[in-house]
């Protein structure tokens, strides 16, 4: 089983965003079976007494255009056991990839990336839609991340 965990800083929109994109498109493929996907924030902003918020609505909104349901999905925050956990920590921009590094310490067995690294804009940010209020554009990116990332495992 492939473990995939993506990051950003709150995990209320492009983490999950992601998370769920890559569910369905595995479960497009058949593959449900052979994955475990989830997403986690390198901050606590939106975890209080230890309960995460939900998904934030317009992100929430913007997976629902597509058919797409993160219902019961709440942010989480990376903790340094999560590197040994999965084979994948995917990042959605260097800020993230900085501060997951504080928490996981060095990256021995080279498992972060950003999801556009996957694709032919390695090194570009997933826009931040909380600062853009362009959810679409997001989705978009993200999207194109997944197939890249996909592909680089060679399902596409």
């Amino acid at each position: 089983m492939i473990k995939i965990l993506f990051v950003c800083h709150g995990n209320i929109c492009r983490s999950p965003m992601a998370e769920f994109i890559l569910k369905d498109m595995v479960s497009q493929l058949g593959l449900s079976d052979a994955f475990f996907i989830a997403s986690a924030a390198t901050s606590t902003e939106e975890i209080w007494n230890g309960v995460g918020n939900p998904v934030y609505p317009p992100a929430r909104a913007e997976l629902a255009r597509h058919g797409l349901s993160c219902e019961g999905k709440r942010a989480v925050q990376v903790t340094k056991r999560d590197y040994a956990e999965y084979d994948y920590l995917i990042c959605m921009d260097s800020h993230n990839v900085r501060n997951l590094q504080r928490i996981i310490g060095a990256d021995r067995e080279q498992k972060v990336s950003m999801l556009l690294d996957y694709t032919d804009r390695p090194g570009a940010s997933i826009a931040d839609p909380w600062y853009t209020g362009n959810f679409g554009i997001t989705y978009s990116d993200i999207v194109e991340g997944c197939k890249g990332f996909l592909a680089h495992l060679g399902y596409l």
